[in-house]
């Protein structure tokens, strides 16, 4: 799987106002937001920008189906999404095309019915659909369908090309895009962060936000600095150009999700087969993650494997002299699960025969960076000052990315939140807030 390359700097710079660690779609959306508002910014990719699961998701940019305390952030997301595609002129494939979710239990419909009734409260449009309604809006659709939940505000858009059009944006604004340019580790003094060392040198800043993804828990714990983040495998496939099947964007179907692309083809998400890989983090945090794990088990599947070695291997310490683990794997390209894909091909044919036989013609799976909560971390890390997180979107973060980088640039230059940031604050990951998933991965 892989994406556009953005457009680097030439020079690294020898200080900047922030440096952002990760070139994924929070933190390209935060470099954008604080160049545009006039900081210097400089953002540090150690391969390329967007392509680890920024790149590998659904890019789907939903409001139905989140938890609460996201949905604020993904109201402000979304106006981001439609001004960086308009205003700002990046080619993202953003569009408002709706999502539909279709259920086919009335377990499954109840669900919908709630999600409908706190998206209303928040002044999100939807609409509930009966049975004929769904199959209206999925022409074709077999099998059992009980009723469903249409969206028409949600939007789409195209992972591969997000974040480095928002990057190539935010280069324009003034930013410093480095690829190929791995963060060591945080330069701290007196107990502050005053900047980061690079494998090609330092670079000075006032703050500096970590927005490494499925990476932030490893450069955490470096410094010392607890981070409550275990890895999950998603897969998902592309097909040739197809017959399009749905008169929204994006269809969720118990088990398989589809999106359709710009390029007449269908990304299909095998949401039935998400894995997640032992290693010695998951026993370190397994308290925190038990709620999460009960509630995902129906559609996770936990496996022992090489990450468990490759996690034992890996050093927690390492002099900034030399390589680090992130020099180790420039860009993470886990295994796609071929059962699954095989298991959601044929589910995807038994609901909509019209794609029955087809093809995959890439598959891919990503690294979700999960929380306890499921719920991201955005703000500043208590005890170190000068360090910020934008991490743990939880399979949730290519939606939230513009507005979480709004938020993040709110916070680290100590303006007015765009939204009420106490949700995302680290501190509950150790201050005795219940822990407990709304919505799952």
């Amino acid at each position: 799987m892989s994406a556009p390359r953005s457009q680097p700097t030439a020079a690294l710079p020898a200080s900047v106002g922030v440096a952002v660690i990760g070139g994924g779609i929070a933190g390209a959306s935060l470099a954008f937001e604080l160049a545009r508002r006039g900081h210097s910014v400089a953002l540090l990719e150690k391969g390329r920008v967007g392509a680890e699961q920024s790149s590998r998701n659904w890019g789907w940019c939903r409001q139905q189906g989140r938890d609460h305390r996201e949905l604020p952030l993904i109201q402000e997301s979304l106006r981001q999404w439609d001004a960086l595609t308009g205003t700002h002129g990046a080619d993202t494939g953003f569009r408002r095309a709706g999502i539909v979710k279709v259920a086919e239990s009335r377990e499954q419909l109840a669900g919908l019915e709630a999600a409908a009734d706190l998206a209303a409260r928040h002044g999100i449009r939807g609409q509930l659909l009966s049975a004929e309604q769904a199959r209206e809006l999925v022409p074709g659709l077999q099998g059992r369908v009980v009723g469903g939940l249409h969206t028409p505000d949600d939007g789409v858009a195209e992972p591969a090309r997000a974040a480095p059009a928002i990057a190539d944006a935010a280069a324009r604004h003034g930013a410093h895009v480095r690829e190929g340019c791995a963060v060591r580790g945080l330069d701290v003094a007196a107990g502050a962060v005053r900047g980061v060392v690079t494998e090609h040198g330092r670079v000075a800043a006032d703050a500096v936000v970590c927005a490494g993804g499925a990476w932030s828990r490893l450069l955490c714990q470096r410094h010392g600095v607890a981070l409550p983040q275990l890895t999950v495998r998603a897969t998902a496939f592309r097909t040739p150009a197809a017959l399009d099947v749905s008169r929204a964007g994006a269809v969720g179907l118990p088990g398989v999700s589809l999106r359709r692309r710009g390029d007449g083809g269908h990304t299909v998400g095998v949401s039935a087969s998400n894995i997640a890989e032992i290693t010695p983090a998951t026993f370190m945090w397994l308290r925190s993650f038990w709620p999460g794990f009960r509630m995902e088990r129906p559609r996770l599947k936990l496996r022992v494997g090489r990450a468990f070695l490759d996690a034992v291997r890996t050093p927690r310490r390492w002099d900034f002299d030399r390589p680090s683990p992130f020099e180790a794997t420039r860009v993470l390209d886990p295994a796609p699960d071929w059962r699954g894909l095989r298991d959601a091909r044929a589910r995807l044919a038994r609901r909509l025969p019209a794609l029955a036989g087809i093809e995959a013609a890439e598959a891919w799976a990503g690294a979700i960076d999960a929380t306890p909560d499921a719920v991201p971390a955005i703000g500043p890390v208590p005890g170190l000052p000068g360090l910020h997180l934008a991490t743990g979107f939880s399979g949730h973060g290519f939606g939230l990315g513009p507005g979480a980088g709004r938020l993040a640039a709110d916070l680290v230059t100590a303006g007015d939140p765009v939204v009420d940031p106490s949700p995302y604050r680290i501190e509950r990951f150790f201050d005795g807030t219940r822990l407990v998933p709304e919505s799952g991965i």
